[in-house]
């Protein structure tokens, strides 16, 4: 009998029979011996509870060769059967995560069968504190289509959000503001769980602030999306896939933090009983800040020249949460029902104090102090009901739908001061937005013969934005009135989308795995800004193929290729048409009338281990036709003012390279790193000085990278340290300039680990981060100072309530996975 006490190998045992499994079952074996009439069966017993082991897998070898020739998996009393066996001596090795394996031989007769009664497996949970983690792929995994950040040992996390674990992601790059870019490009799509949420499509670096990161179990980075997924992301796909429990019993887990620039207080239950399970979880995150900024502005019309000179500072106060409730249920052995509600609240205020100093010709004509509260509101609620029908191993058909609703208030409140400080005058601006969505989709998967897979599906995506918003006016007295100047209106519109998908899986002996597919999506829009003011907006279709191939060269070394044609439909943010005005010199506005955009992509990678050394080197290069970007262009009445707004300016190539690479130094301490590189083309149109359309082009590299380290000491302690730069931004009209991050915690593990506690900090050797902002145009020219005071210190919290009892996962259903708008993304597994 042979004998595994580490609960880790023993899981390692588990996924690779399994996998075995899912190939075999079903399936006539090719290095199967002349089949016979006998049949193997027993039931496989917890020996402590004396249970069955539900979906324990049972693999059958040959003695001879010691090669496996058949297996199965046992029902959900622990019973299992293997028919048609021919005579000879075999072993049957019984395995299941939690517990140790075991081997029994059998010796087979022609003609008789074997009843081998019960076969009773030894937990082996008692020997977790022996187990030691050197493996490379703990931290990163590669898939043939992507790649897999393993995030659960992050220590710095305690009390951050989503933004600051994704800057520890290879490949990406976020600002400090949040947003979020694949290898340059913003244009992702991002999911949670699977999920998309009008939330994330509404605001990427808003909705990243909802999610606490010490809830992350991993980030998915999905650079060559296949057919299966929606067409849309032309930068890429990020899935951020959250902690799950599969476990029997009742837990409350409590996760807390309090630090000077920000606190939270995270709550998550769950229960499990037989076939149905619940989840119930709360997270609240509040921040304040402080941030001061100057600007120096030049507009330029005819012979004069007009200079803007405005300074701020700034106070943010935000409160973010989520709330979730889910339920799943086993139907039977090979069907599974799942539900889901969650509801996310973004609440974010700041109150600015601006002064702008006009200048006509080097000479001051006018000062103004304004005092300007903004409100930043949303609400959001998704709601989820999924189905799956598992055949046989990999043979599956599942239904999802996801229905999606959220209310927006985007407002602001001025004050304008005169010479004296009084208030002079009143500005108000109204911006509500309700945007929802219906999805509803079908997939459908079949193995063919063991080294092949087929998969197709249809979705439909049926989506209105609604925007109604306006200005209004006041005197000293304070009583609004509708501008009779400033713009109001209203925005409907309507996306409806139908796709239609098919991809084919083939690995081949030599070791190679080929991914194919393509997806045809039909787009059509209707518009309008009110009575009598349609938009044309035509409807459109695009056949978009994907190409994902890789190769395992030797041992763990694996390359990859891959090429895949994506689309970029504008988001809410983008196509809303309110005019802000809340500093008048600096105006922002989005364009209803927006394009999608196509990108063209292509990337080769090379994965490996050296010794103690994991090392990812891609390189790749993409090409937009239509691109969305921000424009910027002088107000012909308004002097001094610019107008930020969305448009499609023609073409955008990049091309670079990423390397990343972990070390373990010692088995308890690990170093690991990435260096970016990316070099930018971009070209449009802006207007000139005449009015006329002017082409203007922009190119530079892009530098950037990160370096973490964690050590794991005696006694519980832990130690991690980690520095992120992110170099100059190229934009159309000018760069920005880079910045930097870094951050050191240290955690305790208390109460034989059900919880622990921390410190971190984050920019402690200065007073925050300053960034600079240059662009020009035949117009004006703009340069931006801002500094961002971010110096944070914080303590952290958590601790685990109940208990638990292992059991065999349940089945998972599949769920909507929409990644067709600007700020969303993600993937299904």
């Amino acid at each position: 009998m042979e004998t595994m006490k580490n609960p880790l190998l023993s899981a390692v045992r588990f996924v690779v029979l399994t996998l075995f499994l899912a190939i075999a079952a079903n399936q006539s074996f090719a290095q199967a011996p002349t089949q016979g009439n006998s049949k193997i069966s027993g039931i496989v017993l917890d020996s402590a509870a004396a249970k069955g082991v539900e979906f324990a897998s049972i693999a059958l070898f040959n003695v001879a060769d010691n090669k496996a020739i058949d297996g199965t998996t046992a029902d959900e009393t622990g019973k299992f059967a293997i028919s048609k066996v021919a005579p000879g001596s075999y072993k049957l090795m019984i395995s299941f995560i939690g517990y140790q394996d075991k081997a029994v031989n059998v010796k087979v007769e022609k003609g008789k069968d074997v009843e081998l009664g019960s076969i009773q497996l030894a937990s082996s949970v008692q020997n977790l504190q022996e187990v030691t983690i050197t493996g490379e792929k703990s931290l990163i995994e590669e898939k043939v289509d992507r790649m897999v950040f393993n995030a659960e040992k992050d220590i710095t996390s305690k009390g951050g959000d989503a933004s600051d674990l994704l800057r520890k992601v290879p490949m990406l790059s976020v600002d400090l503001d949040g947003n979020v870019s694949l290898r340059g490009s913003s244009n992702i799509k991002v999911l949670i769980n699977n999920k998309p949420s009008t939330i994330i499509a509404a605001n990427v670096a808003d909705a990243l602030k909802q999610i606490p990161a010490d809830m992350i179990k991993s980030v998915e980075v999905i650079t060559s999306p296949s057919a299966k997924y929606d067409a849309e992301g032309s930068g890429g796909i990020i899935n951020i896939i959250t902690k799950k429990n599969n476990l029997q019993g009742l837990t409350l887990n409590i996760d807390s933090g309090v630090g000077n620039r920000g606190s939270n207080l995270g709550l998550n239950g769950s229960y499990r009983k037989g076939k149905m399970g619940f989840t119930l979880g709360g997270f609240g995150r509040a921040f304040y800040n402080k941030a001061t900024s100057v600007l120096d502005q030049t507009t330029y019309s005819g012979n004069n020249s007009f200079l803007t000179n405005q300074s701020s500072t700034a106070k943010d106060r935000g409160l973010f949460g989520q709330y979730s409730l889910g339920w799943d249920y086993d139907l039977g052995k090979n069907q599974a029902l799942s539900a889901g509600l969650r509801y996310g609240t973004r609440n974010f205020l700041q109150k600015q104090d601006l002064t702008i100093n006009q200048y006509e010709n080097s000479i001051l004509n006018n000062s103004s102090l304004r005092k300007v509260d903004r409100k930043d509101l949303s609400g959001t609620v998704d709601f989820n009901i999924d189905y799956i029908r598992t055949f046989k191993p990999q043979q599956e058909w599942s239904i999802s739908t996801l229905y999606s609703r959220t209310g927006l208030t985007n407002n602001f409140n001025t004050d304008i001061l005169n010479e004296s400080g009084a208030v002079d005058s009143k500005l108000k601006n109204e911006n509500k937005n309700q945007n929802s969505e219906l999805t509803l989709q079908t997939d459908y998967q079949t193995p063919l013969g063991k080294n092949q897979l087929l998969e197709f599906g249809a979705k439909g995506i049926f989506r209105t934005v609604d925007s109604d918003f306006k200005y209004l006016t006041a005197g000293e007295s304070g009583n609004f009135v509708l501008s009779s100047t400033n713009p109001s209106g209203v925005l409907n519109y309507k996306q409806n989308v139908a796709a239609g998908y098919f991809s084919y899986t083939l690995s081949t002996k030599n070791k190679y795995t080929f991914k194919l597919g393509t997806r045809y999506e039909y787009t059509g829009i209707t518009a309008d800004m009110g009575d009598n003011k349609p938009i044309d907006i035509p409807a459109y279709g695009n056949l978009v193929p994907s190409i994902n191939v890789s190769k395992a060269l030797s041992g763990s070394t694996t390359l990859k290729a891959a090429y895949n044609r994506r689309i970029q439909r504008p988001g809410i943010q983008q196509l809303n048409p309110n005019v802000n005005l809340s500093n008048p010199q600096s105006i922002s506005t989005g364009n209803p009338a927006l394009s999608p955009e196509l990108t063209d992509n292509f990337e080769l990678g090379l994965s490996t281990n050296i010794k103690k050394t994991y090392i990812n080197a891609s390189v790749f290069a993409r090409q937009t036709n239509n691109s969305i970007t921000q424009v910027r262009m002088a107000v012909d009445t308004l002097q001094g003012a610019i107008v930020t707004t969305y448009e499609n300016i023609g073409k955008q190539r990049a091309y670079g390279a990423n390397i990343f690479a972990n070390v373990y130094l010692t088995p308890k301490w690990t170093l690991n790193g990435s260096v970016d590189i990316l070099h930018s083309y971009l070209e449009g149109q802006t207007t000139g000085l005449d009015g006329t359309s002017v082409g203007i082009s922009n190119s530079g590299f892009n530098y950037g990278g990160r370096l973490m380290s964690q050590i794991s000491l005696r006694n519980g302690w832990g130690l991690q340290a980690f520095g992120f730069y992110r170099g100059k931004e190229i934009q159309l009209q000018g760069t920005r300039t880079g910045f930097y991050m870094y951050s050191l915690g240290f955690k305790k593990d208390i109460a034989n680990k059900k919880g622990s506690i921390g410190f971190g900090a984050e920019n402690f050797l200065t007073k925050g981060v300053r960034f600079t902002s240059d662009l020009t145009s035949p117009q004006f020219v703009q340069t931006g100072t801002t500094q961002l005071y971010n110096r944070n210190f914080k303590i952290t919290f958590s601790y685990s309530i109940g208990k638990m009892s292992f059991n065999a996962p349940k089945k998972k259903t599949k769920s909507v996975n929409n990644t067709d708008v600007v700020g969303g993304g993600g993937q299904q597994n």
